[in-house]
């Protein structure tokens, strides 16, 4: 049988109009008892029913989300996390992968998810066109990518902070030649590796070290990018002793050209990377942890609630989710006689 809200509350010992709360995103829930209930539901495979509160609504339960490449870490992560916060609280996903140039222009011309969804979730960053065509759905829109924007409620971190504390740690353990493993080449309009590079830039200015164009290298935010750049960095006349990569793919790339230079880590390179990968422990990465599945996960909130309540206050056009240095075994003070 099919399980009911009422089984939902008896198991995670509430009542139903606390699940009802929790699973659409409403206030007035604590974000321990939401995470339980939604685990509940899960377990127990409950839904809630469309029928007729669609009748009655008008509304389709359907959420639209748009990413660059759903075949990435971070934004499979995003994706799955949202979908699991729609999904119990009624809501079907419909999935717009904008992977190339013709696919995303074509998408923002026909504009295929009109008085098709309810809201929509944005994993890639529109240009001024591009978001004038998504507020013109008339939809509450979200979005787990870039700054602030009008019309949009954003979920995010400050890479700016990450990177800081990432390089500046570098710099503490007494690097002087620090490179940088960036990802320029990554999704249309895509601000983080601008951020990323510019607080490395600072925190090298800060510390009175001067910028070595040859230091960087771009590794497409893949671990066969990574590899590749590391592979560059290695070959330029004075390598360097340390270096920070923007994700942490492109850090397990890194390590994996280094390990087939018969190069120690950290002995001869130290490796920050930036994101917390599910496989950085494994690995031992130092990095910038950030909460991906969590930025995902209130991104479907701050939707439902804009959705199960239009008359309210809008939404933080901003909310910034705690970011960490993680250190682990990838990073160690330059041995004397390496090239500083």
């Amino acid at each position: 049988m099919t399980a009911s809200i009422t089984d939902v509350a008896r198991a995670a010992g509430v009542s139903a109009s606390t699940v009802s709360r929790a699973l659409r995103g409403r206030p007035g829930v604590s974000e321990e008892v939401r995470a339980q209930i939604t685990a509940v539901a899960a377990q127990l495979g409950y839904t809630a029913s469309r029928s007729a509160a669609s009748l009655a609504s008008g509304r389709t339960f359907t959420i639209g989300v748009v990413v660059p490449y759903v075949g990435r870490w971070f934004f499979g992560t995003v994706l799955d996390s949202a979908e699991q916060v729609f999904s119990a609280a009624g809501y079907d996903v419909l999935l717009y992968n904008l992977g190339s140039p013709e696919t995303r222009k074509r998408f923002f011309t026909r504009l295929p998810v009109r008085k098709r969804v309810d809201a929509v979730l944005s994993l890639l960053i529109p240009d001024e066109e591009e978001s004038a065509a998504l507020r013109s759905l008339g939809v509450p829109l979200a979005t787990t990518v870039g700054g602030t924007r009008p019309g949009f409620s954003v979920v995010g971190i400050d890479d700016r902070a990450g990177t800081e504390s990432a390089v500046r740690h570098l710099v503490n353990l007494g690097h002087r030649r620090i490179g940088m493993i960036s990802g320029s080449s990554g999704p249309l309009h895509w601000t983080t590796p601008i951020e990323r590079r510019n607080a490395y830039l600072d925190v090298l200015t800060d510390a009175g070290i001067a910028h070595d164009a040859a230091l960087e290298a771009d590794g497409d935010y893949t671990v066969e990018g990574g590899e590749r750049a590391m592979t560059e960095l290695l070959a330029v006349s004075r390598p360097p002793t340390a270096v920070f990569a923007q994700s942490d793919e492109m850090a397990m790339g890194a390590l994996r050209a280094l390990r087939r230079h018969r190069l120690k880590v950290p002995d001869d390179v130290s490796v920050v990377g930036f994101d917390d990968h599910e496989l950085a422990d494994v690995v031992g990465l130092t990095t910038v942890a950030q909460p991906v599945a969590e930025q995902g996960a209130e991104a479907a909130r701050l939707l439902l609630r804009q959705l199960d309540d239009p008359d309210a206050e809008p939404p933080a056009e901003q909310v910034r989710m705690p970011i960490r240095l993680v250190l682990r075994e990838t990073t160690a003070p330059p041995r004397p006689r390496g090239p500083q």
